[in-house]
This record gives C-alpha cells, sequence and structure tokens, in this order.
C-alpha cells in the first residue's frame, strides 16, 4: 500500500450538515452509525437504534466503553422528555476505612476497587421494553455479528488503542488482575493498530446471553457469577446481590431557559447540571460575537458552576441541597454578578434553600433519542472478565477519601458522574439531542455548543468544528491549536494561564441532529474523531 500516517492532517476539513427525513444515528463510529441504521432500516424506531448503536459502539470502540460501562439518555417520544439514569453504585461490602488501609495514597484508578455495578447493560432492554418497535435481540443483532466476524481499526481509535497499551504495561505487566485484558485486547502485549481486523468471540457470546436473557444473565447468571469471582480472588468487593438487586432508574429531566430554548440535562448524580448552572449565569450577559469578552465570561460561569458542581454533587439521595435550588434564577444572577473583567478563583456558593461514547438517533415518527455510554478512563479499570470479554469502568475512582466530603465513598453509593447527554426544546416542541463526550470536558462542551447554536447562530456542523477552551485547574485554561492567538493573547492580558493543546483529542467529541419545522433532519458529526452520520 502507499506509505502515509494515517494520523497526519495538514489540511483543515471542511463538512457540512447532513439532512435525511426517514432516520439519522450520529456517533463516533462509522461502523456503530451504520448499525444505528440497519436496525432503522428493519422497522425499529429511534429508541431500537440507540440500542444497537451502544451495543455495537461496546465493541467497535472499547477504548471508550463496553460491556461494563454506565449509561444515561434522554428520550423524546410524543412529545415528552423521558430520562433515564442507569449509572451503577459501588458494592454494598465495600468500606470507606478499608479502602484507606489498602490505599493511603487516595481512592485508585484502576484494579477492582474503582469498579462500580455496570449499568449500561440494564438500560437496554429498559429502553426497548418501554418505546423499542423491535426486541432485543433484534437490536443487538449487528454488535454480534461485528464481534464474531471481526471489524477494521479506524485512525483515533487506532490512536487510543496504542496509548491504553502504553498505560496498562505501567500498571498492569506481570499482574493476574489484568491478564485478561492484555490476552483479549492486544496482539501479544502489542496494540491493535490501524487497519488490522479484531474479533472479539467472548464479547460476541456475552451479547448473545444479553439478547437471549433481557440481561439477565448479566446481572443474575453466569456473567454476574464470573464478576463475583474474579472480584473474590483478586481481592474485589462484590457479591452477587449486588448485581441482581440493580435496575435503571426513570428520572425526570433538568432544565433552564436560554434565550427561549430550553436546554435539558440529566439531574445528579450526572454533572449535566454543571452545564445548566453555567447557562443559567451567562443568560445574565449578551454575546453578540465570539470575543475575548464573550470568551472571558464563559470560561469564568464554568469555573463557578464547576466549583459549585464538585462541592455539591453526588448520589443524589445523599446530596446536602436540592438541586433545583442551584438552577434557580436568583442565583445564577448572583453568581454572574461575582465576574470581573479579570480571571478569578471563585469558590462554591450557597444556593437559597427551594474517556466515553455519545450518540444521538432519530426516525420519521418524531422519536429522538440522546444517550452516553462509558467506562470513563479508557478501558476502564483494566479489569476484564476472563472467558466474556467484559471490560469493567472505573467509575469508582471519582470518589473521595475524605469524609467530610460530599462525594465520600460509601457502600451502595452512586458517584460524581461526569457523563451527560443533552436535548434542546423550544416551546414544548423538540429542537433536538446534542452532546459532547469526554470527562470534565463534557458541560465545557456544553456550553460551548449551545452557545454556538443560540448566541453565535451557527449551524450544527460548525457549532462542533468550532475550537474550544477548557478550563484544567483554578486559572489554568487550555485552547485548541487552531484557536484564534489574538483571542488568546487578549484572555492572558486579563489574567488567564493560556496553554495551547498539541491537538484536539481533549477537547471533547460531539455529535447534534435537529429536526425542521417540515420534520427535516439536520445533522452535525465530530471532526476530531472517527464519526460519521448514517440515514437514508
Amino acid at each position: 500500500m502507499i506509505p502515509y500516517d494515517i494520523l497526519y492532517q495538514p489540511y483543515a476539513s471542511n463538512r457540512f450538515c447532513i439532512t435525511a427525513q426517514n432516520g439519522m444515528v450520529a456517533t463516533g463510529s462509522a461502523l456503530a452509525s451504520a448499525a444505528g441504521l440497519e436496525v432503522l432500516r428493519k422497522g425499529g424506531n429511534a429508541i431500537d437504534a440507540a440500542v444497537a448503536t451502544a451495543a455495537a459502539l461496546t465493541v467497535v470502540e472499547p477504548t471508550a466503553n463496553g460491556l461494563g460501562s454506565d449509561s444515561f439518555a434522554l428520550v423524546w417520544v410524543k412529545d415528552r422528555l423521558y430520562g433515564l439514569n442507569s449509572s451503577g453504585y459501588s458494592p454494598k461490602h465495600i468500606s470507606l476505612e478499608d479502602v484507606r488501609k489498602r490505599n493511603p495514597e487516595g481512592m485508585p484508578k484502576f484494579g477492582w476497587t474503582p469498579v462500580m455495578v455496570p449499568g449500561a447493560v440494564k438500560a437496554w432492554p429498559t429502553l426497548v421494553k418501554r418505546f423499542g418497535k423491535l426486541s432485543l435481540k433484534e437490536d443487538l443483532e449487528p454488535a454480534i455479528r461485528y464481534a464474531e466476524e471481526g471489524y477494521p481499526i479506524s485512525p483515533v481509535l487506532s490512536e487510543m488503542w496504542k496509548k491504553s497499551a502504553a498505560l496498562y504495561h505501567e500498571i498492569g505487566d506481570g499482574k493476574q488482575e489484568f491478564a485478561e485484558w492484555f490476552r483479549v485486547f492486544t496482539k501479544d502485549g502489542k496494540p491493535y493498530e490501524f487497519g488490522d481486523i479484531v474479533r472479539l468471540p467472548d464479547h460476541a457470546k456475552t451479547l448473545c446471553l444479553i439478547a437471549d436473557t433481557d440481561a439477565d444473565a448479566f446481572y443474575k447468571g453466569e456473567v454476574a457469577q464470573q464478576l463475583v469471582r474474579q472480584s473474590e480472588r483478586d481481592g474485589g468487593y462484590f457479591c452477587i446481590e449486588d448485581l441482581a438487586e440493580y435496575e435503571s432508574e426513570w428520572v425526570e429531566p433538568i432544565s433552564v431557559n436560554y434565550r427561549g430554548y430550553d436546554v435539558w440535562e440529566i439531574p445528579p448524580n450526572g454533572q449535566g447540571i454543571v452545564a445548566l448552572m453555567t447557562l443559567n449565569i451567562l443568560k445574565e450577559f449578551s454575546f453578540e460575537k465570539r470575543d475575548a469578552q464573550a470568551v472571558h465570561r464563559q470560561l469564568e460561569a464554568m469555573k463557578i458552576a464547576f466549583k459549585d458542581g464538585k462541592h455539591y454533587i453526588t448520589d443524589p439521595s445523599r446530596m446536602s441541597v436540592d438541586y433545583h435550588d442551584l438552577l434557580r434564577s436568583e442565583y445564577g444572577a448572583a453568581r454572574a454578578r461575582e465576574i470581573t473583567e479579570t480571571a478569578g478563583l471563585p469558590t462554591h456558593g450557597i444556593p437559597p434553600k427551594g474517556g466515553t461514547v455519545y450518540l444521538c438517533t432519530a426516525d420519521r415518527e418524531g422519536n429522538m433519542v440522546s444517550y452516553i455510554q462509558s467506562n470513563y478512563n479508557g478501558f476502564g479499570s483494566g479489569i476484564t472478565l476472563e472467558g466474556y470479554g467484559v471490560t469493567l469502568a472505573n467509575r469508582g475512582s471519582d470518589f473521595s477519601l475524605n469524609e467530610n466530603d460530599a462525594n465520600v465513598l460509601a457502600p451502595h453509593k452512586k458517584s460524581y458522574h461526569t457523563i451527560i447527554p443533552g436535548f434542546l426544546t423550544k416551546g414544548g416542541k423538540a429542537v433536538g439531542p446534542f452532546g459532547v463526550m469526554g470527562g470534565y470536558m463534557q458541560p465545557q462542551g456544553h456550553v460551548q455548543v449551545v452557545q454556538n447554536l443560540v448566541d453565535f447562530h451557527l449551524n450544527p456542523q460548525m457549532a462542533l468544528d468550532a475550537p474550544r477552551w477548557q478550563w484544567i485547574r483554578e486559572k489554568t485554561i487550555e485552547l485548541e491549536p487552531t484557536f484564534d492567538h489574538a483571542l488568546a493573547e487578549q484572555l492572558a492580558r486579563r489574567g488567564h494561564d493560556i496553554r495551547f493543546a498539541l491537538n484536539g483529542f481533549s477537547f471533547g467529541r460531539g455529535q447534534i441532529i435537529q429536526r425542521l419545522d417540515n420534520g427535516v433532519l439536520v445533522g452535525g458529526t465530530e471532526s476530531r474523531t472517527d464519526s460519521n452520520i448514517a440515514c437514508y
């Protein structure tokens, strides 16, 4: 073949929005988008397509999600928005004291300790039974085929695989608990590379078990039993009841009105409320152009919202405030008054009383889904169930070991969660789903995308392509390589510690679908990764 560097992109690529009438699927993998389209054309609706795409992503993008992931969804059906929280909780036998004793340096990121009960697999039958038109078995057929027959590695996926292999060699070489990950996801210890064909037969077997039992095999049967066996052998905390008792939870979405548009997120334990708090502050200002003052205010509002979020957000049943109070207009206005003309170091306020994959789908009937699924850090904890191909997420690494923190580790508790799906409505009608994945970049990406659409009147593709900023800590701001340098200099003069990133990998990966008044679907897809839109 002709030699070339698959990641060398010296010229800007110009994408336009995609339009369709019958159905649309947008996600970070062309193969996963195709899986969703296949189900749509088979007679499924947007909910079936979302489940098919999510299942396919566990196969074709294992560097970001898997069968051990958590997930959240916003589902628009018959002029109403529904929320699904399918994040897991910590094992009932874990204890703060024991984890501290074993890990005096703090909550570990890898191994069995940060593993939570997987939630994503439970979301699939939950969604299909309530809103789908096909069976779970039909929806999982494309994912099973990819796992059995294999698929080729795409450009960005190859880079993420290489980084994961280097990380797990560093932390897991010679350790029994990580041996299965190396067996399943490397070629004798070496990462799969661009163009390689990957086959995951154990993963296919587990998907078949999930399809045949509506996920009971995963939570009550042989897969759950294997998880408990490995946990007991390697020093984890799980018992069979942790999985058998787990259920996804239907929740009421939360929103703020921003310039006439209702912006919707899943409530805590997710961090979507951080995006809403930021917009609740920013609506106190006017934005006519993306100049230094506009970006400065965005950054300052984002910092304020993050300070509140990190102080208060945890399992909603254990929060010290009613999270609705954080979204009160008067609280947003009060926090807006704290923003000055120079970079600040905000603290949390007191409200008045009162590594991920993202996808979105839409169908001809008007149904739309905003869905997100994550291992958290790359392949997650590094734990893979022997003989089943299930990688387990490490969401519990976000727990604190400080008993004074809201998000302190406790048994059977949900942690602060970074993954967030978004949705826009106006006047009670759906505009459409949107999302930007990427850890703590996610609410920052949501705010930038919403403002690009609403304040700066960019089309969905340009709203995603616009160069992004990312608050890192204190006054440190990271900018994409394509960010305007003159604008960066003006931000620096306002006191921001400006750093330019070498590439755009850390600035999130987003998707948008919108519905026009005549029913036509308009989609934008992420240019920073292997994204594609499938439609008809």
